[in-house]
């Protein structure tokens, strides 16, 4: 009896081990993103996963459309929004 729960015990540890250093974090990361995506408002600075930095011009569920510096509008799925960009106040 002793002897098959010293043979599972590692592996009960090692998933333990992974759910805490892997999964657990990339669910909170996953649960950030799509609190930051359901933010998102007209005039919001901010940068697209290819690295694109703009304003959003307009949002609706699925489509963001982004105004870059030189005035261009591009469209996005909601989705390739990475990050809002915080304004630095001098």
């Amino acid at each position: 009896m002793g002897g098959s729960l010293g043979g599972i015990l590692p592996i009960i540890l090692m998933f333990a081990i992974f759910y805490f250093l892997l999964i657990r974090p990339q669910q909170k990361r996953q649960k950030a993103v799509r609190e930051m995506q359901s933010n998102l408002k007209k005039g919001d600075k901010v940068v697209t996963i290819g690295g694109l930095h703009g304003t959003l011009d307009s949002i609706d569920d699925n489509i963001a459309v982004i105004r870059s510096n030189d005035g261009a509008k591009l469209t996005f799925d909601r989705n390739a929004i990475r990050e809002v960009k915080e304004e630095a106040v001098l």
